[in-house]
């Protein structure tokens, strides 16, 4: 037991709409994707430390709205994006679900956390998620991990939505210099 928690890691789970790149609503195309001015270099200094995933929900495919191809290839393009910076994405999760269908993988239910905890051996308790809905920062104190609200996107609408204490920084660039201030507390004796 030892030796599997030394080899878990942290994660970071970020949101993709508001929290990484703008929101724009439902995205059916690679040039609607406008990322954020600190996304790269914030996630450059992140995965240093943490290992990346984006977790997003698309009920806009379940409304007819957009088509699951859609959600794929706008991940894709924004996974290839941050690549070509250096970044790496090691899963990228949807739930194409609308709240009505009660599935198990919408935000907030820790569904993504716990099956990229299972399968990349990522230790929860030193995880953070990071997002702009209030849904986001449930998720993420819903399965044990860190939570940061972004007031980038639509983050500054849903703050009176907010019921759980969390910190609260302007957007992306705010909360990996928080991560690390946090990180660096810890490492000292």
């Amino acid at each position: 037991m030892i030796e599997r928690e030394a080899k878990m890691r942290p994660a970071l789970f970020l949101d993709r709409d508001g929290t990484i790149i703008d929101d724009l609503g439902y995205l059916s195309k690679e040039e609607d994707v406008f990322f954020f001015k600190d996304t790269v270099s914030s996630l450059l200094l992140l995965q240093k430390h943490f290992a990346l995933f984006i977790v997003t929900n698309q009920s806009g495919v379940a409304k007819g709205l957009i088509s699951r191809k859609d959600v794929d290839r706008v991940n894709e393009y924004i996974v290839n994006h941050l690549a070509e910076a250096g970044i790496r994405i090691l899963e990228t999760y949807v739930c194409p679900h609308d709240r009505s269908d009660n599935c198990i993988c919408m935000k907030p239910k820790p569904y993504f956390i716990e099956k990229a905890e299972k399968n990349h051996s990522i230790d929860i308790k030193r995880s953070f998620v990071l997002g702009d809905h209030p849904h986001d920062i449930e998720f993420g104190l819903n399965a044990g991990a860190g939570a940061i609200y972004l007031l980038s996107g639509h983050g500054e609408k849903h703050r009176h939505e907010l019921n759980k204490n969390a910190p609260i920084v302007k957007g992306i660039g705010e909360a990996a210099k928080l991560i690390l201030e946090q990180q660096t507390r810890s490492a000292k004796p």
